[in-house]
C-alpha cells in the first residue's frame, strides 16, 4: 500500500493481508540499495499470524517518491513521520544494517513511540573504508559485485529464502542494481554508506532508548562483524543477542533463523 507521507508517496509492503491500526505494527526497514523485498518471509509470517506490517521503502528508492534520506537523522525522522501518516501511535521497529541505525535514532528521538527494537546486521560505529565509499561513488557496478562477497558467508549457501534453486549471491547483486538503478538523480550507493560512515550517535541514542532491545548477528558477517556490535550491546539496558550461522544478509542467508528470534522478541515482550 501507499501512504503520504510528508507530500510523497511512500511504498509500504503489508505482507499480503490488509492493514489494520487495531493490530500490533512492526515497521521494518531495510539496509543500503535493498527495498522491502529483503524481509519477504519475515513480514508474510507476521502478517498472517496477528501483526500489521510496514516494510517500506525509503523514500526515493524503487516504489518511494521522495529526496533519500542524506543522514541517519533525516531518516529517523522520516519513519516517525510515517508512523504519523499510518495513525499508528506505536510499533516495532526492525532495521537492517543502515536500517538498524535508522531504527535506533527512531527509538531515541521518539521512544514513546516504539515498543520494541530490534537491530539485524548491526554495528557503531559502522564506517565504511574510503576505497568502498570511493569505489560506490565511481564505480557503483564494481562496488555491489565486492560487497555481495563480503555480505554472505558462502557463494552458494544452502535452500533459503526463497528456496531451492535460488542463487543468493546473484539474486542480492540483482536487487542491488535494480535499487541503483531506481533513483536516476542521486547515487543511492554512496549516499547511504555516507550516511552510515558519518553516523556519530550511535551509543547516546542507545542511551535513550526506552523499550526492550534484540540483536541479530551474523558469525560470519564481514560487513558489520559482531564485536562491532559489542558497545551497543553493552549500552543497551535490555538487551538481548541472537547470533546466527550466516553473514551480512541474514534475512535471506537464515531466513528461519531471523524470524524464530523475531517471533520469540516479539512475543515474549510484547
Amino acid at each position: 500500500m501507499y501512504l503520504n507521507v510528508n507530500g510523497h508517496k511512500t511504498y509500504c509492503y503489508t505482507g499480503g493481508k490488509s492493514f489494520n491500526p487495531a493490530l500490533p505494527t512492526v515497521v521494518f526497514i531495510h539496509g543500503v540499495l535493498n527495498d522491502h523485498s529483503v524481509w519477504i518471509l519475515q513480514t508474510r509470517y507476521l502478517a498472517h499470524h496477528g501483526w500489521n506490517v510496514l516494510a517500506l521503502d525509503l523514500p526515493g528508492h524503487c516504489k518511494s517518491e521522495g529526496e533519500p534520506p542524506a543522514s541517519v537523522q533525516d531518516a529517523a525522522q522520516f519513519i516517525i513521520d510515517l508512523l504519523d501518516a499510518a495513525d499508528v501511535t506505536t510499533a516495532a521497529l526492525v532495521g537492517h544494517s543502515f536500517g538498524s541505525l535508522i531504527a535506533l535514532q527512531t527509538a531515541a528521538m521518539a521512544p514513546q513511540r516504539v515498543s520494541q527494537l530490534a537491530l539485524v546486521g548491526t554495528a557503531f560505529p559502522m564506517k565504511v573504508s574510503a576505497a568502498l565509499l570511493e569505489q560506490s561513488l565511481r564505480e557503483p557496478q564494481k562496488a555491489i559485485d565486492m560487497v555481495n562477497v563480503f555480505s554472505h558467508s558462502t557463494l552458494a549457501p544452502p535452500p533459503s529464502a526463497l528456496g531451492p534453486g535460488t542463487w543468493l549471491y546473484g539474486g542480492s547483486r540483482a536487487l542491488m542494481r535494480r535499487v541503483l538503478a531506481s533513483n536516476a538523480g542521486v547515487n543511492l550507493f554512496h549516499r547511504g554508506f555516507k550516511a552510515c560512515d558519518d553516523y556519530a550517535s550511535g551509543d547516546s541514542a542507545m542511551a535513550s532508548v526506552q523499550c526492550p532491545v534484540l540483536f541479530v548477528l551474523g558469525r560470519a558477517d564481514q560487513m558489520t562483524p559482531p564485536k562491532a556490535a559489542q558497545s551497543l550491546m553493552s549500552a543497551a539496558a535490555q538487551g538481548k543477542t541472537v547470533t546466527l550461522d550466516a553473514g551480512h544478509q541474514l534475512m535471506t542467508e537464515s531466513p528461519d533463523g531471523v524470524l524464530n528470534a523475531l517471533l520469540d522478541f516479539l512475543q515474549r515482550d510484547a
